[in-house]
């Protein structure tokens, strides 16, 4: 069962949110939030694996939320589901820590599906937003990489998992992990978050 808590302010779509989480077989929300405050007085006593958050929101901001979510349950897993997709809100939620960043108008499958690859290990990305990401890598200088790590970060930009690399490069699990570290390395970044943030920081699209 993966448990889905969302920090909405319209409710609407908070209330839909819970909805579908609920009728999809194998979730089951933990809590519907309108705001971060209301959210993390509750999140310790009731955990989610994942967190469906917004980023404007009243009092703190979803930016903030997910530092604070951060630090009171470093295992949850975050992502944004907003309506802004700029450069400077994408870095900053990747920054802060959010393991997917959706647009509002995700297909509900879709919506359902990128959660489980987040708990999986994954980063969920609307086409738009990995668009972006590809273009901000295609765009860094990437001499020092070999094929293959370019391989594998072009596979990485697109949000699958380790699991979905090996498999897409015919290779071993451990074979990825080994790609990874080489990358981070000579990105001078420890995670994919940062990998990605560090292309949009430097506005290389």
């Amino acid at each position: 069962m993966i448990y889905v808590a969302t920090i909405e302010d319209d409710d609407d779509i908070r209330e839909g949110l819970a909805l579908l989480i609920d009728s999809s077989e194998g979730y089951r929300c933990a809590g519907a939030y309108r705001d971060c405050e209301t959210a993390l007085k509750d999140i310790q006593d009731n955990p989610a694996d994942i967190i469906l958050m917004d980023i404007e929101l009243p009092g703190i901001s979803g930016i903030d939320g997910i530092r604070r979510v951060k630090q009171l349950i470093p295992q949850t897993d975050i992502i944004m589901l907003t309506a802004h997709y700029d450069d400077e809100m994408i870095f900053d939620a990747l920054c802060a820590g959010a393991s997917g960043y959706l647009i509002k108008t995700t297909p509900p499958k879709k919506l359902i599906d990128s959660i489980r690859e987040v708990h999986e290990g994954g980063a969920a990305m609307s086409a738009s937003i990995a668009l972006k990401v590809i273009q901000s890598f295609q765009k860094t200088p990437l001499e020092t990489l070999t094929q293959r790590e370019s391989e594998v970060l072009a596979q990485m930009c697109k949000g699958k998992s380790y699991k979905m690399i090996a498999d897409h490069l015919h290779v071993g699990i451990e074979t990825v992990h080994s790609h990874i570290k080489n990358i981070y390395k000579k990105l001078e970044v420890n995670s994919k978050s940062e990998a990605v943030a560090k292309a949009l920081q430097e506005k290389l699209v």
